[in-house]
């Protein structure tokens, strides 16, 4: 077994704090890279907290996972010792299924391995995350990353990133499309990248004046204020596609009244409680709403290929993981341009 230094939470009402524990050897198909950088998404503050049940502790968050090839198996044949390489949400699934075959894994018919707080796919051994020095994990769900991007900067897309490029591809936005992006934060602002990037129009919608600065620097061509009844008014049934990002409760038939006929709302952000829709407001116009989550491994590939092509990073701020705790304070309170990086080197 390989000693692996990590921070975890030993229940639903710690914090964060160091803990040591072991992860497998490497085997044959197995690569191991040491962390460089983790990301921190708003989903490892819900996981540690228990907030959608389930919770498998002690529990080493983190999914947007970046650094250096240090081992590989003997029979592995896409990496080398030296690489650059990450990890999202997924470190393996049946790979059989119908959806596997498909390169759709996020959509595993016989469950998918989270990168943590899951089992591997033997049902009993528990996945530990990024927040952690060393990670192993099976070829077929390790990524390339470019030496051309800065590589804190990487480890966002391998969340925020592929969660707004998937849903943006699959409805094939382009060039005449209207897109709005409802919510500004850390997957706000990569759907507003991707989308100026594939030349739609877009919209950032948002509860917040403040960001219409930072709207703008991202390249977004309008921005709406949603608290402003008039400023409403004026993209009524204007959009082909929004792209909502709010993990808030929020009255998804007051942004469903903004799409054009046969407009998509999709969702990708999860709020705690369920939606309250009124099919008036579906079916007078063929709108339709839709969800996505995160993207297959090809996918995710083919997101990072196009950012290194394109310059495309996430923006961050960089952490030291003594202040993961504070970090999250932060984010609860929207106070962070857009993704909190932990500085690995730091633990």
């Amino acid at each position: 077994m390989i000693a692996t230094k990590g921070f975890a939470v030993q229940d639903a009402k710690s914090d964060l704090a160091p803990w040591n524990f072991e992860r497998r050897e490497v085997g044959p198909h197995d690569v191991q890279f040491d962390i460089q950088f983790c990301g921190v998404c708003h989903s490892d503050l819900h996981q540690i907290k228990d907030d959608w049940g389930g919770g498998i502790f002690p529990m080493v968050p983190g999914h947007e996972i970046v650094g250096k090839v240090v081992k590989v198996g003997s029979h592995v044949k896409k990496f080398k010792v030296g690489d650059l390489a990450g990890t999202g949400c997924l470190v393996d699934s049946c790979r059989t299924c119908e959806n596997c075959e498909e390169g759709l894994e996020q959509f595993c018919l016989n469950g998918f391995s989270a990168t943590y707080n899951s089992m591997e796919q033997d049902k009993k051994t528990p996945t530990y995350g990024g927040y952690s020095n060393t990670i192993v994990v099976h070829e077929d769900f390790v990524l390339h990353i470019s030496d051309k991007l800065n590589l804190a900067a990487v480890a966002p897309l391998l969340c925020a990133g592929i969660t707004t490029y998937s849903p943006l591809k699959f409805l094939g936005v382009g060039k005449g499309h209207k897109v709005a992006v409802l919510g500004l934060g850390g997957l706000g602002h990569m759907a507003v990248k991707f989308g100026v990037a594939f030349g739609a129009e877009v919209t950032v919608l948002s509860t917040s004046p403040s960001k219409e600065a930072d709207a703008e620097k991202l390249g977004a061509h309008k921005f709406v204020v949603t608290k402003d009844e008039k400023q409403l008014e004026s993209v009524t049934g204007y959009f082909d596609f929004i792209l909502d990002t709010v993990s808030a409760p929020h009255d998804l038939n007051l942004y469903i009244s903004l799409l054009k006929t046969k407009g998509v709302h999709v969702c990708i952000g999860v709020p705690p409680k369920p939606y309250e829709i009124h099919a008036f407001g579906l079916i007078g116009g063929r709108k339709s709403i839709v969800g996505s989550l995160i993207g297959g491994l090809p996918e995710t590939q083919e997101m990072l290929d196009y950012c290194a092509e394109h310059g495309i990073v996430s923006d961050i701020e960089m952490i030291d993981i003594k202040n993961i705790n504070e970090a999250y304070d932060r984010m609860v309170k929207g106070d962070v341009r857009y993704r909190f990086v932990i500085d690995m080197a730091t633990l």
